[in-house]
């Protein structure tokens, strides 16, 4: 069976289950509700899980086959689940915010019995033994699992096209890419095909298809949320991550997922805060730095003059802004020598499976000595020390997400994508900063662009509350793709 001929049966399956529904305009207006929204419907009684499942499969049924988000549709287990998640909600038990809220994962996220892929025909036949302790916890929470989601193959790329089945296509243009590797979950998010979507982030992948979709994406401190259970790109630098409509949206996510996993290297041990509360922060106290050298150089002009207006609003709202200067990060090649290392042995027996470009982007680290990967491991090291420094003149940092607006999708045509496009995201994982991208405004084409907020390591609840409190001053989160 081709995968679109799955696909199609699945959603049809999934169908069968909807006995009585409301109209497909009452579906639609039940998609467009926020994350949060849809939460306070679910404890009130005015809406249940099905409702919700259906109106989200409705739409994935209609918009999947022009956007590719999904790999993979799990249509009768979800709303298998939400009958279940239903009844336990006309009993009056509600597992939390999470409790019947329909989400989906990135393809190389374990979820017990479904094929873990990463996008690529290498892992094909790969299917999970166990969830990854993420799921765990969301299903712990009451999440609905719709299915996973499309991404550049084993997230070594930044437009989604390396995709084994196909890019994933932006749903303010389609032919632009949505950016990657988290490409499918900006995609689904956007386009309301689900509330909320996990993606991974080793060197930008949340934060740059977040602004590409205009959304809202979060890559946490390092070890804040587990990663066990997803397949690596680089384990140094490895995140998973909330990739939401709001902010509001996102911590509350955010706060199904993190925790500490005795079971994985460098997981925090602190108990999560409370992330929802801390959006009520008072913001008007907070010191922001722009970090100009380096993240603002060489910018399109439109993403400029929507950054310089984010950071006049912040201005007026916070206790001031300033210069600072974020360390140089050179070259310090502990992504391409760790990715080599996970696939050096699959690239001997099935190298002639990878795409082109990701076995290439593989290659990078072939020649990296032992040496050299110790003195970037320290090189790492002193870099988050620094950054550390810098953050405590200022509360938070600002600056554009991306140097550029979505490029069109011409891998296919030989067109090679710029590294320039994740230029001011990969630093972060680098410096170990929690950063969020919220969307600052849109181009004169209707492209999204985004402003990125960084905090000091830990400091999740100051990144959230700046960004919401920007995000409530403005109605860029309000507006809906042309899909």
């Amino acid at each position: 069976m081709d995968r679109r001929t799955f696909l199609s049966t699945a959603l049809s399956a999934g169908a069968a289950w909807f006995t009585g529904g409301s109209s497909r305009a009452a579906q639609e207006d039940l998609a467009s509700l926020t994350l949060a929204a849809a939460s306070e419907r679910i404890r009130d009684g005015s809406i249940s899980p099905v409702d919700l499942a259906r109106a989200c499969l409705d739409r994935i049924e209609r918009l999947n086959p022009k956007l590719n988000a999904f790999i993979r549709v799990t249509a009768e287990e979800a709303l298998a689940n939400a009958r279940r998640l239903e009844a336990e909600q006309k009993r009056g038990r509600l597992r939390g915010p999470l409790h019947g809220i329909p989400v989906a994962l990135k393809d190389l996220i374990d979820v017990r019995g479904l094929p873990t892929t990463a996008a690529s025909a290498v892992f094909q036949d790969r299917v999970a033994r166990e969830d990854a302790p993420v799921v765990r916890r969301l299903r712990e929470q009451g999440a609905v699992l719709l299915g996973k989601l499309n991404m550049d193959e084993f997230a070594y790329n930044f437009t989604s096209e390396t995709s084994h089945f196909g890019p994933a296509h932006n749903p303010w243009d389609l032919e632009r890419t949505p950016g990657g590797s988290s490409g499918g979950s900006a995609v689904a998010v956007a386009s309301r095909m689900c509330f909320g979507a996990l993606g991974s982030d080793t060197g930008g992948s949340i934060r740059q298809p977040a602004a590409f979709c205009g959304i809202a994406g979060l890559k946490g401190s390092y070890g804040l949320v587990s990663t066990r259970g997803a397949v690596p790109l680089a384990w140094s630098l490895d995140h998973i991550g909330p990739m939401c409509r709001t902010v509001r949206d996102t911590a509350l996510l955010l706060q199904a997922i993190a925790g500490h996993d005795p079971d994985l290297p460098g997981s925090v041990r602190a108990k999560p805060p409370d992330y929802a509360a801390a959006l009520s922060m008072d913001v008007s106290r907070f010191r922001l730095g722009v970090a100009r050298p380096f993240f603002f150089e060489d910018l399109d002009a439109e993403i400029a003059d929507a950054v310089e207006t984010a950071i006049r609003r912040l201005e007026k709202m916070t206790a001031g802004v300033r210069d600072v200067k974020l360390p140089p990060t050179d070259d310090v090649p502990v992504l391409v020598a760790e990715a080599y290392a996970y696939h050096e042995k699959r690239i001997t027996e099935k190298g002639y499976l990878y795409h082109p470009l990701t076995l290439q982007n593989i290659l990078l680290g072939r020649d990296v000595s032992m040496p050299e990967y110790v003195r970037a491991r320290r090189r790492l090291l002193e870099l988050r020390r620094e950054a550390a420094r810098v953050l405590e003149s200022v509360d938070l940092v600002l600056t554009p997400t991306t140097p550029r607006p979505p490029i069109l999708l011409e891998l296919d045509q030989g067109k090679l994508p710029d590294i320039v496009l994740l230029r001011n995201a990969i630093p972060m994982n680098l410096y170990d900063l929690p950063t969020i991208s919220v969307p600052c405004g849109f181009t004169r084409s209707g492209l999204p662009t985004g402003l990125q907020i960084s905090g000091p390591r830990l400091q999740e609840p100051r990144v959230l509350a700046l960004a919401h409190a920007y995000e409530q001053a403005t109605e860029w989160h309000e507006r809906t793709p042309p899909v």
